[in-house]
């Protein structure tokens, strides 16, 4: 793994990349709300294994990046982070035209939805897991409060498997406090921008999702991922699991089919653009 920093819309952004010698094409992956980009090293080794370069940035008020910690006032902000490491991505293999995916884990998933309704020209897929999109309740809930309790994420709620909430638990870059109000605010603005948004064309999505996800349940990023591409999303479910696919007991499955999934894109990849697949 290689370390970066760039310049971020509020400072500094630390980014990882796990590089792949010749890479068949770039993969950004997005973390979720709280935690950072150094939680997805063993999605990153099948990544690289398969032949993508992988970068990662830790976002802003998240694990090694600049900001108030878990203070994001606004995801556009975000969003333009992300692809400053897109463009990071593409200075370490320049003049290379590869395809760009984008892989976005829970709050994740939310910036990545936006970043293909922003920038999906430039992509050739993407990937949403566990995405905060659509009908996601807990923000309006939790403002209505006079004071944000301070519950947080239940390591259980992650995965069946004991390692992962005992490792999530114990990691010093995971915040472990209540959520914030501003980024409550964000996350509610966001949700209506993305659904106010449009679709994203034919832009190639996998989703997938534990139909036990207790975080970000199941119905309500339905709705959203349906809004987002009605007409180009392959679904898949996972019986039993949690908010982290990735992490879960059968996330061989989960890395599965997204490895199915970028052969089925790059299968049919002609370039960067509007018309990037052919039909």
């Amino acid at each position: 793994m290689t370390e970066h920093v760039v310049t971020g819309t509020h400072g500094a952004i630390a980014v990882r990349e796990w590089p792949c010698p010749r890479p068949r094409c770039l993969v950004l992956v997005v973390h979720g709300y709280g935690e950072h980009a150094g939680r997805y090293g063993e999605l990153a080794a099948v990544l690289t294994g398969y032949g993508a370069a992988v970068f990662a940035p830790d976002h802003r008020g998240h694990g090694r990046s600049a900001g108030e910690r878990v203070v994001i006032e606004d995801f556009e902000d975000v969003v333009t982070d992300v692809h400053t490491v897109a463009r990071l991505a593409r200075s370490v293999h320049p003049d290379s035209g590869l395809p760009l995916f984008v892989i976005g884990h829970s709050m994740g998933g939310l910036i990545a939805a936006r970043y293909a309704q922003r920038y999906g020209d430039t992509l050739a897929g993407l990937v949403l897991s566990g995405p905060v999109i659509g009908d996601w309740e807990l923000p309006g809930r939790l403002l209505a409060m006079e004071e944000i309790p301070d519950v947080p994420v239940a390591p259980a709620a992650l995965s069946r498997d004991p390692a992962v909430g005992a490792a999530y638990a114990a990691d010093g870059l995971v915040w472990h406090g209540p959520m914030k109000r501003p980024t409550l605010e964000a996350f509610a603005r966001t949700l209506r921008t993305v659904a106010d948004g449009g679709g994203i064309g034919p832009l190639p999505v996998l989703w997938l999702h534990g139909d036990a996800d207790r975080l970000v349940p199941l119905p309500g990023s339905r709705a959203g991922v349906e809004r987002l591409a009605p007409d180009s999303t392959t679904v898949r479910i996972f019986p039993g699991a949690r908010h982290e696919v990735f992490h879960e007991t059968d996330r061989a499955e989960a890395f599965a089919e997204v490895t199915r999934f970028l052969d089925g894109v790059l299968a049919s990849w002609d370039g960067p653009g509007p018309r990037c697949l052919r039909r």
